[in-house]
């Protein structure tokens, strides 16, 4: 159960906070509603040691001390003894003011370590402060809130509650996250066709439905009915009664290819669809290795660059947590230091730029001309930008938080397109899941925006060898 939506009860519980919950979301001083949050000095301690530089872990850090700071301000040093009021600050908060307090550990906890716990790690000293304080209040219940997985297993081996932070999980399960396209029953149309409108408008059909289906559809996502005449078409607007319909184009045929790729599956050309519309300000691909999520979006980016000439440039970025051991600083340039961990570009650039005749000096100038319009961004010079007629991919968004999420889509300016791809089932940050990742939190957000649109791409592409590895490996 989520602590910050915990049931009501006539004794509030004691929640004491881990060092990572507030690293990880300042606000989570707020989030317990009318129960009362306590923090060891040990974490205090570790909070001062994180406090210096640019990283993101840095500013959640001094955001944690300017709320402290404030709480105090405002109740009085005097009440650091008594517990100080959260209401306070009531700007902060799930729709109302938190009425618990903020307690402080003032004096030292004269409680015997448990058997088994080596050592007087920072971690063990939150579980010693724990167990003390649920002897000290035993009509309380005291629960410990850690991102950390070991030290929750620990605090279970000692006697301890313990419960993972939640409230920075947009979905209860990934399964709920929208795959962006419905599948029509072969029934569709008698069901719905009473009322129905259709029109063409600058060389598109349009439909005006109503039914019962229509309430489940959302601006942005697709409906595909199967059979000996396919059909596929995007929702343009709903409103309470009926909905929008617009056919798409099927880039799945050697005519409509985009820059020599064509859809090898529905979801691709679903895919494509939202990648070639104008219209869509900001797209979310997600996919297992090897569905083609970034060929797709170079392919779009570079046919609306070049041939419809729709943005000055592409941006291409993505947060640069190393699978395996860090290589250390890399010298050079901003693009430089991004190159190693742009090899997902270089690959598919390669595909896209290697024509089948031609000399070796045409394909070189080729590729050089084409990086001349590809920035290598990095995340850390993002902040306080604003780009301008840009498309912009951010790859591997699984990886950033919702706030870091926030900061980057927040930076597109007029005529600017953003892309997010990613597959939350590969996640590298330390303490971000399915169901709290940044690309989850926009998925979640987006949906029913009608600039927007989002597609869960399901059939790997690469090749027969790639395709086994991940089914049985």
């Amino acid at each position: 159960m989520s602590p910050a939506h915990a049931p009501h009860t006539h004794v509030n519980r004691l929640f004491v906070l881990d060092t990572n919950v507030l690293m990880h979301d300042p606000t989570a001083l707020f989030r317990f509603q009318e129960h009362d949050i306590f923090l060891p000095m040990v974490v205090l301690e570790e909070l001062d040691h994180s406090k210096k530089g640019v990283s993101e872990v840095a500013r959640n850090v001094r955001q944690v001390s300017r709320f402290m700071d404030d709480l105090i301000s405002a109740a009085g040093a005097d009440a650091i003894h008594s517990g100080v009021p959260l209401s306070s600050n009531p700007m902060f908060g799930n729709g109302k003011a938190p009425s618990g307090k903020l307690l402080f550990q003032t004096e030292a906890l004269d409680y015997p370590a448990p058997t088994g716990l080596p050592g007087d790690s920072p971690d063990n000293t939150i579980l010693t402060v724990a167990l003390s304080l649920r002897d000290k209040y035993p009509e309380r219940d005291v629960i410990l809130v850690s991102k950390d997985i070991n030290l929750r297993i620990k605090a279970t081996i000692v006697g301890l509650k313990a419960e993972d932070y939640f409230n920075d999980q947009v979905l209860d399960d990934a399964d709920l996250l929208p795959t962006g396209f419905h599948e029509l029953p072969s029934d569709f149309w008698e069901a719905h066709n009473k009322e129905m409108e259709s029109w063409k408008e600058h060389g598109h059909t349009f439909y005006k439905l109503f039914g019962p289906l229509t309430h489940e559809w959302l601006p942005g996502h697709f409906l595909a009915l199967p059979g000996d005449q396919p059909f596929q078409a995007i929702v343009r607007k709903k409103t309470f009664d009926h909905v929008i319909i617009e056919t798409i184009r099927d880039f799945t045929e050697p005519r409509h290819a985009v820059w020599g790729i064509t859809a090898r599956n529905r979801e691709q050309n679903f895919a494509l669809n939202l990648l070639m519309d104008p219209d869509i300000d900001f797209v979310t691909m997600l996919g297992a290795a090897g569905t083609g999520k970034t060929l797709l979006t170079l392919a779009a980016g570079l046919a609306q660059l070049l041939d419809e000439q729709l943005y000055k440039e592409i941006i291409m970025t993505r947060v640069t947590v190393p699978v395996g051991e860090d290589i250390g600083f890399l010298p050079g340039t901003e693009e430089e230091k991004m190159a190693p961990w742009m090899g997902a570009l270089m690959d598919n650039l390669e595909v896209l730029t290697q024509p089948s005749g031609g000399s070796k000096w045409g394909r070189s100038a080729t590729d050089e001309f084409l990086m001349s319009k590809i920035k290598i961004k990095s995340l850390n010079f993002m902040r306080g930008r604003t780009f301008l007629n840009r498309y912009i991919i951010i790859d591997e968004a699984q990886n950033l938080t919702p706030k870091q999420m926030k900061t980057l889509i927040t930076r597109a300016g007029p005529g600017t397109k953003v892309v997010c791809l990613g597959n939350i089932a590969q996640i590298d940050t330390p303490y971000l899941t399915e169901t709290s990742s940044g690309l989850t939190y926009v998925v979640d957000r987006f949906k029913g925006w009608e600039h927007g649109g989002h597609v869960t791409l399901q059939r790997g592409e690469r090749s027969r060898l790639a395709d086994y590895a991940s089914d049985h490996l």
